[in-house]
């Protein structure tokens, strides 16, 4: 199968590994079933595999440009990889219900907001920040549908789990934490409070870039490096 089949059947898929499982209780089976850590092991590669088939698909897709590639733009992805990358890592496990990646029975503490307090959304904010990046060099159709696609889809979740915090917070959890928000970084308490796991995860989204850096053409078949 090939072209725009191919790149269909990956899409609807990928959406499907998303929705299905949510349908007649069936992620609440399967976590009892498997445990909990070993459920979103399982999940969480075979994600990754159907996410990298995706990218496969679209570059194998008819190409229809939209707008030209050009070096210039090439510099965007790379230069907001690592940040997406950092706060992809800094997102697992977050103290906070109402956003994915939140570790089992997150509770908010509006004395100590933690990465809230700069984003109450960072894997979604990352999300958003990966596919936003990688649509100013890829204008081609597929690729417009597909990063524009995950784009909207980060700002349709932020907007769902918002919505789902108002019914279930009071003021405090909105007053001490943010959708996205950087005046944390200039305060000397955030950083006493948040700086040592600050640094040992920054570290390890370090190591994830270097490692993407290098897969990135194996895996996808093409350099991430602007040329």
């Amino acid at each position: 199968m090939a072209g725009w089949g191919e790149f269909t059947l990956a899409m609807a898929l990928f959406a499907g590994s998303h929705f299905l499982p949510r349908l007649g209780g069936l992620r609440g089976r399967m976590i009892a079933r498997l445990g909990r850590g070993r459920y979103f092991v399982l999940y969480g590669l075979v994600s990754l595999a159907i996410l990298i088939w995706l990218i496969d698909a679209a570059g194998r897709a008819p190409h229809v440009e939209l707008w030209p590639q050009t070096a210039e733009a090439r510099w965007i992805p790379s230069l907001a990889m690592p940040v997406a990358l950092l706060l992809a890592v800094l997102g697992m496990g977050i103290d906070q219900p109402h956003t994915p990646g939140a570790r089992p029975n997150a509770s908010f503490d509006a004395d100590r907001p933690g990465l809230a307090a700069i984003t109450r959304h960072p894997l979604l904010i990352a999300l958003g920040l990966w596919a936003g990046a990688h649509l100013a060099p890829n204008g081609d159709l597929a690729h417009v549908i597909l990063f524009g696609g995950f784009a909207a889809m980060s700002l349709a979740a932020i907007a769902l789990f918002e919505a789902r915090a108002r019914r279930r917070e009071g003021p405090a959890f909105f007053d001490n934490s943010a959708i996205l928000s950087l005046r944390p970084l200039a305060r000397r308490a955030w950083w006493r409070a948040n700086g040592r796991p600050l640094a040992i995860r920054g570290a390890l989204a370090a190591v994830a870039w270097l490692a993407l850096l290098h897969a990135h053409p194996l895996l996808f078949g093409v350099s991430p490096m602007p040329r």
